[in-house]
């Protein structure tokens, strides 16, 4: 079982920056592929981030198009932790942020965090 708790969400101007923090318990946290997600009120819940773990000690990092160039994701291994910088937010930003793990060998991501609210304001 793995918990994941989020952290570091708040509410920003347009243009201004936030980083969220998750931090996951498990003993072999460098072998997890982690993500975030956001979900806007009335809609899915949608990819914006991943560290795919590929097995060999490298993570690929992937990225929803409309967050290229202003989202960075980054993990700790050290501290079990994975971070979202968010640069130049928009308001169509504001969502619940939620941070997954997948472990290896159970597929898609099947573990969540509780989620954190962004808000940003024009």
């Amino acid at each position: 079982q793995v918990q994941l708790v989020e952290s570091g969400g708040g509410s920003v101007q347009a243009g201004g920056s936030l980083r969220l923090s998750c931090a996951a318990s498990g003993r072999t946290f460098s072998s997890y592929s982690m993500g975030w997600f956001q979900q806007a009120p009335g809609k899915e819940r949608e990819f914006v981030a991943g560290s795919r773990w590929t097995g060999v000690g490298i993570y690929y990092a992937d990225y929803a198009n409309s967050v290229k160039g202003r989202f960075t994701i980054s993990r700790d291994n050290a501290k079990n932790t994975v971070y979202l910088q968010m640069n130049s937010l928009k308001p169509e930003d504001t969502a619940v942020y939620y941070c997954a793990a997948s472990i290896p060998g159970s597929g898609p991501y099947n573990y969540w965090g509780q989620g954190t609210q962004v808000t940003v304001s024009s």
